[in-house]
């Protein structure tokens, strides 16, 4: 089984999860990795989401080796044989155990922002990764969940090694795999995006997940400590504006539908927040889905102003399986225009297209077409060369977004925006490549991207 990255491991890893949906789980993602897949998780059960951040205490002289865990909560899980066998001292265990201590303490700051962690007392906990190597680090977290009070431990995760449950048999009460290949050696290898999660990732989908439960934690449930707190406060004129109209931040509607465009079905997800007076369409590019994470987080961004979006996929799952279709940017837009249409007479509000990679090329020919109604365009590291014969036509305001060391991608933006007629923008974020997996770099894309948009579809509503 290949998966085409993480979002899409986690939406086919809560189908084999659904059985547990009546027993009112909480879902904790391994971070960094396995906070993606447990969103679609969380999602799809409709259940609270939190990570669970887990520090292995490794042997002074053997750091590979662990003598224990440690997680919130003061909870310690260490091994007495592994400590008697390597002869460690009070001394060793309590330097080791300080120095990830502060570690664990500022990586559950810095994910949560300032939530407070959710009670397992007595909750049936879910621990997600994206695939499990050796086991040691998931063990271990099922080790300190339980430790943490929860009544029952699920291990799930997309992928492992054949022999993965025999080891992990004593630390869970049950274990979800949905694929254990014989050849495997490296959990990469079983899919075809498997890009680093930036931290940034972690807490958006988090603060996403707790927007979505309206709760101030990360879920909802009982908090394990009574400090309060949110996520982070946008900045600049695309919050401000959403403040000065006053829009509220709860989602009103938030639902899967179905499209039929250019003869074919479909399938989306649309986020409407209250008071919303525009919505952005998404067109990913090859080898991602509308469950992309990158795409989501700016999502979010959007949701947080104010802003409406429709994530879909302009592909079907089999015609997803020939590459060459990723390419066909002229049935893309084709299929683009008329979802474009769709969704003008489902919200009759003014419409922005942000598109990546190839997608990015489809948005930029859909926006061309003559009586195309498209307030913005906003291109995270687009192909605008595949749209260059009509490059000219786009008349809608727009924002190309480049990374600084995607030196080729920014020739053909450079290009693309001399073609322009249209109020056209460059903008390039330093040291960032052409996925932005770089610390703040898929942030600064979504806050850019929300002020493009708030600047020309809320005032064109």
């Amino acid at each position: 089984m290949l998966f085409t990255d993480r979002a899409d491991a986690g939406h086919r890893l809560a189908e084999a999860l659904q059985h547990l949906e009546g027993e009112d789980p909480v879902v904790l993602g391994l971070p960094r990795g396995g906070v993606p897949v447990a969103f679609q998780v969380a999602r799809a059960l409709k259940a609270p989401l939190d990570v669970i951040v887990v520090r292995k205490l490794g042997v002074p002289y053997q750091r590979e080796l662990g003598f224990g865990a440690i997680g919130e909560g003061g909870v310690r899980v260490i091994s007495d044989d592994i400590v008697r066998r390597g002869r460690l001292g009070q001394e060793d265990l309590a330097s080791v155990e300080h120095a990830e201590a502060a570690e664990l303490a500022r990586q559950a700051e810095r994910f949560r922002a300032g939530r407070p962690r959710l009670s397992l007392e007595g909750r049936t906990a879910i621990v997600v990764d994206d695939g499990i190597a050796t086991g040691a680090t998931a063990a271990a977290a099922c080790q300190v969940v339980r430790a943490q009070g929860a009544a029952r431990v699920v291990l799930a995760v997309p992928v492992a090694p054949p022999d993965a449950a025999e080891r992990l048999r004593t630390a869970t009460d049950e274990y979800v795999c949905l694929s254990t290949p014989f050849a495997f050696s490296a959990v990469g290898e079983w899919y075809r995006d498997f890009s680093q999660t930036p931290d940034d990732e972690v807490v958006a989908l988090l603060a996403e997940a707790a927007a979505r439960s309206g709760s101030g934690a990360a879920g909802s449930g009982k908090a394990g400590s009574e400090a309060e707190g949110s996520g982070p406060a946008g900045s600049g004129p695309g919050a401000e504006a959403a403040a000065d109209k006053g829009m509220a931040e709860a989602v009103a509607v938030e639902e899967e539908v179905t499209i039929d465009a250019a003869g074919v079905r479909l399938t989306g997800d649309l986020s409407l927040p209250a008071g919303a007076r525009a919505v952005v369409m998404f067109a990913h590019g090859s080898g991602s889905s509308r469950h992309s994470p990158r795409n989501r987080l700016v999502a979010a961004a959007l949701n947080e102003a104010g802003l409406g979006t429709l994530l879909f996929d302009l592909l079907t799952p089999a015609e997803e399986a020939h590459r060459s279709n990723v390419f066909d940017i002229a049935t893309l837009a084709e299929r683009l225009t008329d979802a474009t249409g769709w969704l003008r007479d489902r919200t009759a509000m003014p419409v922005g297209y942000f598109g990546a990679s190839t997608g990015a090329a489809a948005a930029l020919r859909a926006a061309a077409a003559p009586g195309a109604q498209v307030g913005a365009v906003v291109s995270r590291g687009g192909r605008p060369d595949l749209a260059e014969p009509l490059l000219h036509a786009v008349r809608a305001p727009t924002l190309l977004i480049v990374g600084g060391n995607d030196t080729l991608v920014i020739d053909l933006n450079q290009q693309a925006e001399a073609a322009m007629r249209c109020a056209t923008r460059l903008d390039i974020i330093p040291g960032a490549t052409h996925l932005f997996e770089e610390h703040g770099a898929l942030q600064q894309v979504a806050d850019l991207a929300r002020d493009w948009f708030v600047s020309h579809l809320v005032k064109e509503a």
